[in-house]
């Protein structure tokens, strides 16, 4: 009898550990797919952490292994010939070993003169470094009127300088869905911001309508599109409706590669999580975007389009450029990816990067688009659905 009895709660504690571990399981999984912005936060900060940690002992090793610098025979008569030390090589080696990591401070005088006829400097003595950035909520009127105190913007949010030719035409694209109060915060700070890098620039909104899930790349594409019929931009940027940056030096122009502006993030501790991370921020000329045939269609949900991105880039033979030390540094608004569900299928989709390449992107993409034209910015609403595409078997 007393066996049975043992027997029975045995059975009784399995079945409530089992219950227990299932629990656990689905509330994970409930609050991966339910509250990715939560989750994704804590793990790119575990990713950036760690590679913190192992950039450090890189470096370190690097500076164990300069202390024992072995010099060929030939080099040494050379040194001796010339009267160079030892102790200055190590210094030389040491100087050329973190040189890469070194900030440059050269810009332009604050006394220069700018002509009407010439093409503006990429570091003006205006771009005075950080920005003190306020998170607190104001009204769109409000910011509208500060900005157009300080000289007046075109409809559509279109704004050039007048003492310089800009050098880049600028399309600064913003997709969103329910973060309306978001962008007066972005405004407040990024207007400033370009006008100070006398760049040429004009805002467009893509606002998502409808009930499916939230398709970030898909709106970039759709922006593109519609920003290309109204202007010849040969720049444009990608920018998150809730990131904010902190230091004005972060030129917003194009280059020969494209660019990913938002390197450190203050909810990752200010460090990037991984190389390839290319979220956030990220620039292309015109005809790189073209190049690459735009984002990708399929990814609904939150997570996956930028890492999609970053092998289109990488597949196109180009190389992602970043800013130097603290000038790529961006503040997050708070509740980011708020209501949207993460997309479970993207590391599918993300091993077939290189085939579905040409198959997906701007060359498909279909819409109908609803365009108002607002003192600031382009809104452009769109309610995006889904498409067929034969994409390849997985290998």
């Amino acid at each position: 009898m007393a066996r049975h009895s043992i027997y029975r709660m045995r059975i009784k504690l399995r079945a409530l550990f089992a219950a227990l571990v299932f629990s656990v399981l689905c509330s994970v999984m409930y609050y991966i797919y339910a509250a990715p912005g939560a989750a994704n936060t804590l793990w790119f900060t575990y990713l950036a952490f760690n590679k913190d940690i192992a950039e450090k002992i890189v470096s370190w090793k690097d500076a164990l292994v300069s202390d024992s610098i072995v010099i060929p025979p030939e080099q040494w008569a050379l040194m001796q010939k010339n009267n160079i030390s030892y102790e200055f090589l190590l210094e030389e080696y040491k100087r050329n070993l973190t040189r890469w990591n070194e900030v440059s401070t050269t810009f332009a005088p604050p006394n220069l003169v700018l002509k009407a006829n010439e093409l503006c400097p990429e570091r003006l003595p205006s771009m005075t470094g950080e920005i003190e950035v306020n998170m607190t909520e104001v009204n769109l009127t409000t910011v509208m009127n500060e900005i157009l105190l300080d000289s007046p913007i075109e409809p559509g949010g279109h704004w050039k300088p007048t003492d310089c030719k800009a050098k880049y035409k600028v399309a600064i694209l913003v997709p969103y869905r329910n973060r309306e109060e978001h962008i007066p915060i972005l405004y407040r700070h990024l207007i400033p911001m370009l006008r100070r890098q006398k760049l040429e620039f004009g805002f467009y909104f893509i606002e998502q309508a409808g009930t499916n899930p939230f398709n970030r790349a898909m709106l970039f594409n759709v922006g593109f599109k519609e920003a290309m019929k109204r202007y010849p931009w040969d720049c444009f940027v990608f920018q998150d409706v809730d990131h904010i940056p902190e230091n004005n030096r972060n030129y917003y122009g194009c280059g020969q590669m494209p660019r990913h502006f938002a390197v450190k993030l203050d909810k990752y501790m200010y460090r990037l999580p991984y190389d390839e991370f290319f979220g956030g921020v990220s620039g292309l000329t015109a005809e790189q975007f073209k190049k690459i045939n735009g984002f990708p269609n399929a990814f609904w949900g939150w997570g996956g389009e930028d890492d999609d991105l970053w092998a289109r880039v990488a597949n196109a033979g180009y190389e992602v450029s970043r800013p130097p030390g603290d000038v790529g540094k961006y503040k997050s608004i708070p509740h980011h990816h708020r209501g949207e569900a993460q997309f479970l299928g993207r590391w599918g989709l993300l091993k077939q990067s290189k085939a579905r390449n040409f198959l997906d992107g701007l060359n498909n993409i279909v819409y109908e688009p609803f365009i108002t034209v607002h003192p600031l910015y382009v809104n452009i609403t769109v309610d995006l659905q889904p498409m067929d595409v034969d994409y390849p078997e997985e290998s």
